[in-house]
């Protein structure tokens, strides 16, 4: 079996690539990420297909001026330009190709005119209910977005969803919502994502504070506007809120309205510095409207964090309400101060239930794991439907 991977970016299709390759089933890596920078997640040079034109674009396009952006959206167009130079770079005879979607529709088109099988890898809930999700919680704050999906890329993404041969998902969360927009179970291959053990483990704690973590993007999509009123209002003696991460625009006015000695933004920081950070806290929360699968989640878990995260973060998959942490819903602030309140009277069992955590992600999630999961699925695949389970 050999696989091709084409990807804008990096997501955690280096970390499959890594995996393929080892046990011998990498055929092409596709990327906009430089050569020099791709070889670090332990992937041949020979097996790279670097497209950086496209990353300086699309780096560039980020660093726009607002008012440019909101004047022009070209997300589709990045997007598009991608795709079109992908789909040329692929091998004469490819058997397999997976695509990260909105930037593969033309890649995977091409794939099957070649003969191979298709599997569009999509990260998130389906696009039609995450783009709900998310217009829905700016119209409650009475916000404007640059973020959401242009309406060129659901058109495509819905397309490499019906054109691929295969779809695969990382959480039950996102496969219940693309059985509600009447995709089969059957297309889906679910496998939760993986973890790096040898950059997340446990170092001392350096005192004895009450400490909460966010790690990620610091935004609306993430809820982080939820959790800073639900730790503002607990006003909890001597405990801190650390939140690690790039700060969005949309999420400063309520920084200031919570503002506290006891509320700290760090970072970012590069990945093998991430556990230094996690092990300072006593809990982790992941508080997200809308993520297919939070990886942080099972970063803090390694880290020996306990965690609180939603129902829509796909944290279910990993995470045994009551016995590595929480489970709340969405928006719920009550609940979230109520975790969290927990936790803080009760370090005994935040103690414990982060021991079984770091137990937990110890097998079943690692990139190992991950890869063999993956790799089943894809020979499934090729075997078509006399296949063998």
């Amino acid at each position: 079996m050999q696989v091709t991977i084409s990807v804008m970016g990096r997501f955690h299709a280096f970390y499959l690539a890594h995996e393929l390759e080892r046990r011998g089933h990498l055929e092409r890596l596709i990327t906009s990420y430089p050569v020099f920078e791709t070889v670090k997640y332990g992937v041949s040079r020979e097996r790279i297909c670097s497209l950086i034109a496209h990353e300086i674009l699309n780096r560039g396009w980020r660093r726009a001026p607002g008012w440019l952006r909101a004047h022009y959206n070209a997300q589709y167009l990045v997007h598009e330009l991608f795709d079109r130079h992908a789909a040329r770079h692929l091998p004469q005879k490819p058997e397999l190709v997976v695509g990260w979607s909105s930037y593969s529709r033309h890649t995977l088109r091409r794939a099957r005119e070649l003969g191979a099988k298709t599997v569009v890898d999509h990260g998130s809930s389906h696009i039609v209910v995450q783009d709900e999700i998310l217009r829905e919680e700016y119209e409650r704050l009475e916000l404007r977005s640059q973020e959401f999906a242009h309406p060129k890329i659901i058109d495509k993404e819905l397309r490499e969803y019906q054109e691929a041969d295969f779809i695969a998902i990382p959480s039950q969360f996102v496969q219940e919502t693309f059985v509600s927009r009447g995709v089969p179970a059957a297309k889906l291959l679910l496998t939760p994502y993986g973890v790096n053990l040898s950059n997340f483990y446990p170092v001392p704690k350096q005192d004895k504070v009450f400490r909460v973590i966010h790690c990620g993007n610091i935004s609306v999509r993430k809820g982080v506007h939820y959790l800073l009123q639900a730790f503002g209002e607990l006003k909890l003696p001597g405990a801190e809120l650390w939140l690690i991460g790039s700060l969005t625009d949309e999420i400063r006015p309520f920084l200031a309205r919570f503002a506290s000695p006891n509320l700290r933004h760090l970072g970012p920081f590069p990945e093998p510095e991430l556990h230094k950070y996690y092990s300072q806290g006593s809990v982790y929360c992941l508080n997200s409207l809308e993520d297919g699968f939070g990886m942080t989640l099972v970063q803090a878990m390694a880290c020996g964090l306990p965690v609180i995260t939603t129902t829509n973060t796909g944290g279910a998959d990993a995470v045994r309400d009551g016995r590595d942490g929480c489970i709340i819903p969405i928006r719920d602030v009550a609940a979230l101060k109520e975790k969290i309140l927990y936790f803080y009277e009760n370090p005994e069992a935040c103690r414990s239930m982060g021991e079984a955590a770091r137990q937990r992600v110890q097998t079943g999630f690692t990139w190992a794991d991950y890869g063999d999961k993956m790799i089943a699925h894809y020979q499934r695949v090729l075997a078509g439907p006399g296949g063998k389970e």
